[in-house]
């Protein structure tokens, strides 16, 4: 039984959250997994405790508009 975790920026769409899922799942289920198998949990963390380089995406992607 496959558990993927996937990291995101908050604020992700509803929508694009269903099309994360079911891309991963395909994946998985065309490496013969079943897809009922197959478990995944988004976390969503703000820009402003994820950094990238020394600098805090809050600030180095501030006019970045949610997905």
């Amino acid at each position: 039984m496959p558990i993927v975790q996937v990291s995101v920026w908050e604020g992700i769409t509803p929508e694009n959250k269903k099309k994360t899922v079911e891309g991963i799942t395909k994946v998985f289920e065309d490496m013969g997994v079943p897809k009922e198998a197959v478990h995944i949990v988004i976390y969503e963390a703000p820009k402003s405790n994820w950094a990238t380089g020394g600098k805090l995406h809050s600030e180095k992607h501030a006019q970045t508009p949610s997905l």
